[in-house]
């Protein structure tokens, strides 16, 4: 058995991965605001510290992938100082993410 698939599929996961980061960053920042929170402090960083910020992160990463959602269609990003906007480009043209 060859390792050459295992290289494939890594391969075309790590491409995915920003437009992933793309419709879930929301979820990253809560989860780094949590980490860098908890890291600050005098005591060591704990396992699970963040584990509902993480489980967060990691939903949505689910979600996109299986919907087809940003790991599977053409995203278009809108960055507003006061939010930011996923809109998913498809057949029927463009939707809001998470309507």
């Amino acid at each position: 058995m060859s390792g050459r698939g295992v290289w494939l599929r890594a391969r075309a996961r790590l491409r995915r991965f920003p437009a992933a980061l793309a419709a879930c960053g929301d979820q990253a920042a809560a989860y780094g605001r949590c980490v860098a929170a908890a890291a600050a402090g005098p005591a060591e960083l704990r396992r699970d510290a963040c584990l509902e910020e993480f489980q967060a992160l990691r939903e949505c990463f689910a979600r996109a992938e299986e919907g087809g959602g940003a790991l599977g269609s053409t995203w278009l990003c809108h960055v507003s100082p006061q939010t930011t906007h996923l809109w998913q480009k498809n057949r029927a043209g463009l939707g809001r993410a998470g309507s």
